[in-house]
């Protein structure tokens, strides 16, 4: 599409030219899908509100619309604003990875691009991440949803605290604050974009919430459907996992294992009793089909388990990883 067809992208009024440093302090990712309506609006409502400390990371998950379009035309106006367009529609957490690998600024702040987060807000994160916290999370303590979307989303914010240890009331709020280095090694898959507060806490980042305003959607079309509620159930099993046995998975490989041979030898005895006090034949029970599955599963179970073991020390012994971070050190040479 040519240039000439581009919508007029301006910028605040009242707002200077910008030049970006060539280490802004700020990175504002948005991740965008066919918000062609809201994202020129948010770009104004960024610029009014942050200088040039700041670039503005708009991430196109693969849009339908014209929404790239209009990217294009802020980017040529604004030397703040920096566009990742991807070729195809990856999801909400692979646009925010992508925002994170291309963000240069110190600080990361990651938000929605239909216009419901505040960018006034920002500036209060800053503050709370300014008290000595390494990331800062919102909280929309007046959500403006429909109800369909709120109590699902409050029982998943229960499970995952309840399972994580991270106690949040929101973490399906996108707007949070994050200091770069907490989330150099976090890596993100499936709908995971959720989780990042548990990883960074499990990095031994110093985690704190604060509510934020929360405005209803006027125009597009909301993206989120029920299905992504079983999807946070199953990523949530992924985390525990992750953050109990990512490094011993034979303890629950292991533990399951131990138990289902635990069941069978117990389910042999009663099954030889029975034979042995005429009370039953083995042919007129299936009993002994049962003994035989459940210390085949405990079997393989304990295999699997080792192989996993095998797995994790090849993972982090190939690339030379830790299982460890260090926060700081004193008299190290």
């Amino acid at each position: 599409m040519s240039m000439d067809r581009e919508p007029a992208a301006t910028l605040p009024q009242s707002a200077p030219p910008a030049t970006v440093p060539a280490r802004p302090q700020i990175s504002v990712v948005v991740p965008v899908f066919n918000e062609e309506e809201n994202v020129e609006e948010l770009h104004t409502r960024l610029a009014a509100v942050l200088g040039d400390e700041a670039e503005f990371v708009f991430v196109d998950d693969g849009s339908s619309d014209r929404t790239f379009e209009v990217l294009r035309g802020l980017s040529a106006l604004d030397p703040r604003v920096r566009v990742v367009r991807f070729r195809r529609n990856f999801g909400q957490t692979a646009a925010l990875a992508a925002g994170i690998d291309y963000a240069r600024g110190a600080i990361i702040v990651p938000m929605d691009g239909d216009l419901q987060n505040d960018p006034r807000d920002i500036s209060r994160l800053l503050a709370k991440l300014d008290e000595g916290y390494d990331v800062v999370s919102g909280w929309r303590r007046k959500r403006q949803d429909p109800f369909r979307r709120r109590l699902p989303s409050q029982l998943a914010n229960w499970m995952i605290s309840l399972i994580s240890g991270v106690r949040l009331h929101d973490y399906g709020c996108s707007l949070k604050a994050y200091r770069h280095d907490v989330l150099e090694d976090v890596r993100l898959y499936g709908e995971m974009h959720r989780f990042v507060p548990i990883y960074a806490s499990w990095q031994g980042a110093r985690v704190a919430e604060i509510p934020v305003d929360h405005h209803p959607r006027t125009r597009g079309k909301s993206n989120y459907g029920m299905e992504r509620t079983l999807k946070v159930v199953l990523d949530l099993i992924v985390v525990k996992f992750l953050s109990s046995y990512a490094t011993k998975p034979i303890y629950v490989f292991g533990g399951f294992g131990m138990t289902s041979l635990t069941l069978g030898l117990l389910l042999f005895g009663v099954t030889l009793y029975l034979k042995l006090a005429h009370i039953r034949d083995f042919v007129s029970t299936p009993l002994p089909l049962v003994v035989v599955m459940l210390v085949l599963v405990g079997f393989l179970a304990i295999l699997m388990g080792l192989v996993a073991e095998l797995m994790v020390r090849t993972y982090y012994e190939s690339q030379g990883k830790r299982t460890y971070t260090v926060r700081e050190t004193l008299g190290v040479r």
